[in-house]
């Protein structure tokens, strides 16, 4: 018989707390996420303000300085506290009821509706799928049809092919007639292919580009026909023939052999292989563009004298102060006890935020200044004295966790002399190089590229000549070692390297 049993069972379990979360979060942000996030904080919490320091007085320095000497003892612990309520001598100022008032307050707010956020007013990206979306709202098509339409759309990838079938398709469909769904997601998949970008909605490469041909060789009925037309109509048969039977011979670059199947003069097969080149193999991507990216470099490595230095790029960022208008509220014994305990929890929080900014700024520093002593012959010479290093010991050397060094390095930049580059460029594994010594797989790969790009085009190099050459260099690397960072820098293989 099964009774009902209490068992207490005492665990272990580590815990973040929320100061610990926001600094976690904080070091990972780069310049500008951290400038966004404070300008957030400054909205939210009334404690904080901007310093301006063309305009700060003496008084206002001074009072800067008190809070500086404050946050210092709150940090020594709770231990320490008398019983005298800390908040009592806090400089908050008399203003604090203009933040509390029902226009600040969003939960005691007098109006009772949601005001459009400023993402709706701000443009978006365009997208494959909303481009066709928006051209099948132009046309008249019955329900069924559309709901169809709009299903091949939403199963294009990115360059604009759609992998699945018809019969997958329908899987996906309940249908009360199985093969009129059939039929009726393949009149969708050809309404598709009839919007832009043309060539849309293909199944593979051969079935995009023929696409693309037959839509030139239309537009080429629709002219006025003279002899230059009708060169035109051939150049077109030999592409649509290049592309639908010999596509293999053509990503080789065999013109020898695409003459002689195509039975046409050299002449023409070149202008078909012109022709087909121009045209494009993605037709999605253009639609699919990522978003350019706005760098800024978070620190600087400035040589002083004869050795370099960190220096962190603070431009534009907000400098933070407690507002100092405070003090008189909190004085005052008439103050509302639920006004004063929540300039607490905001104090604590602006208190929290000053800690953690300072505590990201020394950390980046500390992890910037392992990587200047380790890449000083990169500073000097460029890539080429480039050394491998890894997290694992740049977090040794500061004494932190390899996941804070990490966090330090994502997403942000170094200004340096020799170009501005990416803090995780400067990790890298390394390979046995010359002299015994570690290679960075940068500075290998550099050296592959360099040997395809100075090959001779008809007898290009196999990988096992690669590792073959870099071994007679000094570099000990296997075959497949250089095919895989050939393909990491997307090298075709010495097949279709090979120009006849």
């Amino acid at each position: 018989m099964l009774q009902p049993r209490l068992n207490i069972k005492l665990t272990q379990r580590q815990v973040l707390t929320p100061g610990l979360v926001q600094m976690v979060s904080l070091l990972a942000l780069n310049k500008l996420e951290l400038k966004e996030m404070i300008d957030g904080e400054l909205v939210e919490n009334p404690v904080l303000e901007e310093i301006d320091e063309a305009s700060e007085t003496l008084d206002e320095r001074s009072a800067r300085e008190g809070e500086r000497e404050l946050s210092a003892e709150q940090a020594a612990g709770e231990a320490e506290r008398k019983e005298a309520d800390p908040f009592d001598e806090i400089d908050f100022g008399s203003y604090f009821q203009d933040y509390l008032d029902p226009g600040f307050r969003t939960g005691s707010s007098t109006e009772d509706y949601d005001k459009p956020s400023f993402e709706h007013f701000l443009s978006q990206p365009s997208t494959l799928a909303g481009h066709l979306l928006w051209q099948l709202g132009s046309l008249a098509l019955s329900p069924e049809l559309r709901e169809a339409a709009e299903l091949i759309v939403g199963n294009l990838n990115e360059d604009g092919y759609l992998s699945s079938s018809e019969e997958e398709l329908a899987e996906s469909v309940v249908p009360d007639d199985p093969a009129k769904t059939l039929d009726l997601l393949r009149e969708a998949r050809e309404i598709v292919a009839q919007l832009d970008p043309v060539g849309v909605g293909a199944r593979d490469l051969r079935d995009c580009l023929l696409r693309q041909i037959s839509a030139q060789r239309k537009d080429l009925q629709h002219g006025v026909e003279d002899s230059g037309s009708c060169h035109l109509h051939a150049v077109l048969d030999t592409a649509a023939l290049i592309v639908d039977q010999h596509l293999a011979l053509l990503q080789k670059k065999d013109m020898r052999e695409l003459v002689r199947l195509c039975r046409q003069s050299p002449e023409q097969v070149k202008e078909a292989v012109e022709l087909i080149r121009r045209l494009d193999p993605r037709p999605g991507q253009r639609y699919n563009l990522a978003e350019t990216r706005l760098i800024e470099p978070d620190v600087a490595f400035v040589k002083r004298g004869d050795e370099y230095v960190v220096v962190m790029n603070e431009e534009d960022q907000p400098m933070l102060r407690l507002n100092g208008n405070y003090r008189r509220m909190l004085r005052d014994k008439g103050t509302d006890r639920e006004v004063r305990d929540y300039v607490k929890e905001r104090y604590k929080s602006a208190i929290q935020l000053l800690r953690n900014i300072e505590q990201r700024k020394n950390t980046i520093v500390r992890t910037c200044e392992s990587i200047v002593r380790r890449q000083a012959d990169f500073l000097e010479r460029g890539v080429e004295g480039l050394r491998p290093m890894m997290i694992k010991e740049v977090a040794e050397e500061i004494g932190v966790h390899p996941s804070t060094v990490s966090r330090a390095v994502a997403n942000k930049y170094a200004h340096t002399a020799q170009g501005v580059y990416e803090l995780r460029f400067f990790f890298s594994e390394g390979v046995n190089g010359p002299e015994g010594g570690d290679l960075p797989l940068p500075l290998l790969k550099r050296r592959v590229k360099k040997l395809i790009d100075e090959e001779d085009p008809r007898k290009p190099w196999t990988d096992d000549q690669l590792a073959a050459e870099l071994q007679r260099q000094g570099s000990q690397v296997t075959r497949r070692t250089v095919a895989k960072y050939r393909e990491d820098m997307q090298i075709p293989s010495t097949h279709h390297r090979r120009q006849r």
